[in-house]
């Protein structure tokens, strides 16, 4: 339950029987982002959160590669729009300090 708490916007605590008369509501919350945390007499006893969200937190972790592939994907459907000139003047042009060898 601490990564969820710790990735979460919005936590909302409910009881079990408020969770039964607003369930609906609960559950737009979650798709919405949010995460209801159930409990019973005060003490938390299970989590309402997305499933996207789920997924994100269970799936076995992908490697580097696949990891960088979805960034460039994700990174190519934003269609920055960068000029040819856009990095330039970023490196120095000074030939850096001596070194004795």
């Amino acid at each position: 339950m601490i990564a969820i708490m710790a990735i979460s916007r919005k936590v909302t605590r409910v009881s079990i029987a408020q969770a039964r008369d607003r369930l609906t509501v609960l559950i737009r919350q979650a798709e919405a982002g949010g995460v209801a945390e159930l409990t019973r007499r005060g003490e938390p006893v299970a989590v309402l959160l997305s499933t996207a969200r789920y997924r994100a937190l269970t799936e076995k972790p992908s490697g580097f590669r696949v990891s960088y592939e979805a960034f460039r994907k994700r990174l190519a459907s934003e269609k920055l729009d960068l000029g040819d000139d856009a990095f330039e003047g970023l490196r120095d042009g000074s030939p850096g300090r001596r070194v004795r060898l």
